[in-house]
């Protein structure tokens, strides 16, 4: 495996596989991760738990990522946005890509099966698989509703630090995972919209190619009043308080807004703008949720 990763290590650094993992998405996992593991116990979470279990989540989420440069390398190369990444460009080889995520995976795993318990790391290995084999390999090319099916592999990762925690699931971490996956289409379909002609071109079935803008957006509208509902069960189902509903209404509504608008087509640059508050909605959303509960704990 080692000689898969010298490969290419004349041209390539460092950098350019920290790339392939998608080191900012990978991030935004992790935070969802983490509240996953503060909200599962009353109690602190073991440092080791804290630690090394985000660490394997977080390997596994970047061997899945590197597959996917390296199964997505031909639609990178006809995309503005994605035409210099390291397998495309040619600085890192598609089999030293794929030796670099067997490596990650197998460290993720192993620290996993080591420092938390064997569901947390079954259900991240069947989410890696889930986003790099289901969802890469073949509902990206296979069906306008890709983003929704595959998107379940993007929302696991509350669900699998609650698990590293607790060892077993429950209802609340199914919840966060909904949230995620309520989230997931108006956050991509959004960006899609802003990248449909690079997606016909890449001939990728993206709901805005197959089936129209306004129709993309008459659906980024109504799943985000779905996502708005989802995010009011937590203070429903007396896991969260009010402050977390207040922050819910006000980042949900800032969110059908920029639906509203993005409808609307009443401002220029609406879908990326849509697509950039998106992240920040989740950060601010999950941030909320773990303020909320220690602000319980102290009452």
């Amino acid at each position: 495996m080692a000689t898969l990763l010298r490969e290419h290590q004349a041209h390539a650094s460092w950098r350019d596989y920290l790339e392939l993992t998608k080191p900012r998405v990978v991030v935004l996992m992790l935070i969802t991760s983490l509240v996953g593991m503060f909200l599962a116990t009353r109690a602190g979470v073991p440092w080791q738990v804290l630690i090394f279990g985000n660490l394997g989540i977080g390997l596994c989420a970047g061997a899945a990522a590197a597959v996917n440069h390296v199964v997505d390398r031909r639609i990178d190369s006809i995309m503005a946005r994605t035409l210099k990444r390291p397998v495309t460009a040619g600085r890192v080889s598609p089999t030293a890509a794929l030796g670099f995520a067997l490596l990650l995976a197998v460290a993720g795993m192993a620290l996993l099966l080591t420092f938390t318990n064997e569901l947390a790391a079954w259900l991240t290995l069947a989410s890696l698989l889930g986003y790099a084999v289901l969802y890469t390999g073949f509902l990206k090319r296979a069906t306008p509703q890709n983003i929704v099916i595959g998107g379940l592999a993007g929302a696991a990762p509350p669900l699998l630090g609650w698990v590293a925690v607790t060892g077993h699931i429950s209802a609340e971490p199914l919840l966060l995972v909904l949230i995620i996956f309520a989230w997931t289409p108006p956050h991509f379909w959004a960006l899609a919209i802003h990248r449909k002609a690079e997606y016909a071109k890449a001939d990728i079935p993206m709901l805005p190619v197959t089936h129209g803008e306004h129709y993309t957006k008459v659906h980024i509208l109504l799943y985000t009043l779905v996502m708005f509902a989802v995010t009011l069960l937590p203070f429903a189902i007396h896991m969260s308080g009010l402050l977390y509903l207040a922050c819910a209404v006000l980042l949900g509504g800032r969110f059908l807004f920029w639906a509203w608008v993005l409808y609307r087509d009443s401002r220029p640059h609406a879908a990326i703008n849509t697509f950039k508050y998106s992240i920040w909605y989740l950060f601010l959303l999950f941030i909320a949720l773990l303020v909320d509960h220690y602000l319980l704990l102290n009452i």
